[in-house]
């Protein structure tokens, strides 16, 4: 999620970033599990929302946009490090496999 957030910018709300979720990872979501990660990351003050203008085309709703606040981009950092740690402790292993 967080990594669809940065990668869409200022046009990251629901629906963009469920698609670039299943695009980039091969996998069907639902509209729910999108929202409902999106909704912990705000608790766990990882990203911001804000409401946009609303729109005839959306029934009057207004648009949720969603930004990566410092401490997630710290967080796909950290995360983004492990994960490169502990490919590079496989790699030998992997190579001889």
């Amino acid at each position: 999620m967080l990594l669809a957030i940065l990668r869409l910018g200022s046009e990251a709300y629901g629906i963009p970033i469920l698609e670039e979720v299943c695009a980039r990872s091969g996998r069907e979501l639902s509209r729910a599990t999108v929202y409902v990660a999106l909704k912990r990351l705000e608790q766990k003050r990882l990203v911001m929302s804000r409401l946009g203008e609303s729109t005839p085309e959306r029934g009057g709703r207004a648009k949720r946009f969603f930004k990566i606040k410092p401490a997630g981009l710290k967080a796909l950092r950290e995360s983004h490090a492990t994960f490169k740690r502990v490919w590079r402790d496989y790699e030998a292993i992997l190579e001889r496999a």
